[in-house]
């Protein structure tokens, strides 16, 4: 958002008469991309967006071009951002959600077609590179967030519920957990071992796990990482373990995995009073996934899966209480971009937060590589 806070209208510039933002129009959305990220999360969260429209999306896929005039018979396509770009002064927010090499110039074309811009995780490759994208979103005056959805996932809501009650004491070690039991290669970029792609699970779901950290605990001290690629003809990472000392004093323990035949708890957090355990991961992507759409009852998940809090004995053997687990609200991130644009509210997620995640996968990335621990 703009340093003083003034609302964004058409292309990003401060909102006037019949502009947008003041007319009581939605905000007109150009969405580039619609692979996985853009068919499943972007586009119905716009769409369900009060203020928000989806207008423009962007595929050259035959195939993806039919599945979003299916879904959403309105939508305007376009072949190429350029496309896109060309009528700049027609809309008024860009979402990226394409293969991540590209996030870096598309979010530097949007910019400086004075466009607020929303980039998926990771934002960039390089912490100095999310840097520059916030300076120039500084100097425009423009907003540029970075889609962290998973800080409004059940869990991380139970959570930080959890952490503002006291209800854990001090917390010594929160250990996160994003494991899959994919043991076959699914193929594409997010598996390539081509550096320019920014494949593997480290910058994928270590993205997420990294920021929930950062997000609950504060800054990283030091940072050290075990990678490994397991799969046969796999080229990119598919098994990390991160661990994190915070400069608060806590020490998180990532894992991100696409190898795991038995998963372990999504978190297990432990406390001078008590400690926190929550298996299952949040229900949002798998009703996207479905088709479903947010509405009544979106996000909640059944009794039979929430956490439990306690001390002294497992939760398997009924140790602890149950804690009723918030349902899930991944609408509210688009919730949050509108306001920002039409309202001069607080960016949801900045690129200077992203930058600070950045560091931490970088320095995953070198202790992994050299077997040493890094200090930030």
């Amino acid at each position: 958002m703009t340093g003083t806070g003034t609302p964004l209208g058409t292309a990003g510039t401060p909102a006037t008469a019949g502009s947008p933002s003041s007319s009581g129009s939605p905000l007109r959305v150009g969405l580039v991309g619609y692979g996985l990220a853009g068919s499943v999360f972007h586009a119905p969260l716009i769409a369900a967006t009060e203020g928000l429209a989806l207008d423009t999306v962007v595929t050259s896929n035959p195939e993806r071009q039919q599945q979003a005039r299916t879904e959403f018979p309105d939508v305007r396509l376009a072949t190429t951002p350029d496309e896109l770009f060309e009528r700049a002064a027609e809309l008024d927010l860009i979402v990226i959600a394409s293969p991540n090499k590209t996030h870096v110039p598309l979010a530097r074309t949007a910019l400086q077609a004075g466009l607020p811009v929303v980039v998926d995780k990771p934002v960039a490759g390089t912490a100095a590179e999310a840097r520059e994208l916030a300076a120039l979103a500084g100097e425009r005056g423009l907003l540029l967030s970075v889609f962290q959805n998973r800080r409004w996932d059940n869990d991380f809501l139970t959570l930080r519920k959890l952490l503002s009650e006291d209800a854990l004491g001090d917390v010594w070690r929160f250990e996160s957990r994003f494991e899959r039991w994919r043991p076959h290669l699914k193929g594409g970029w997010r598996e390539s071992g081509d550096p320019a792609e920014i494949g593997g699970l480290l910058y994928d779901l270590g993205s997420h796990v990294v920021d929930q950290a950062l997000v609950l605990f504060g800054p990283a001290a030091t940072v050290y990482a075990e990678s490994d690629v397991r799969r046969p003809g796999a080229e990119a990472d598919d098994d990390t373990f991160i661990a994190i000392t915070h400069t608060s004093g806590v020490r998180s323990h990532l894992h991100v995995s696409a190898t795991t035949a038995q998963l372990g708890p999504r978190f297990r957090v432990l406390g001078s009073t008590a400690g926190y355990v929550k298996h299952g991961l949040d229900p949002q992507e798998a009703a996207l996934r479905e088709g479903d759409r947010p509405g009544p009852g979106w996000g909640v998940e059944p009794e039979s899966l929430w956490g439990r809090v306690g001390s002294g004995e497992s939760p398997v053997t009924g140790g602890g209480r149950p804690e009723p687990t918030l349902p899930g609200d991944y609408p509210a991130y688009y919730a949050a971009v509108a306001r920002a644009l039409l309202e001069g509210a607080p960016n949801p997620v900045t690129a200077l937060e992203a930058a600070a995640a950045l560091d931490v996968l970088e320095a995953a990335r070198r202790s992994a590589r050299e077997k040493v621990t890094v200090t930030l």
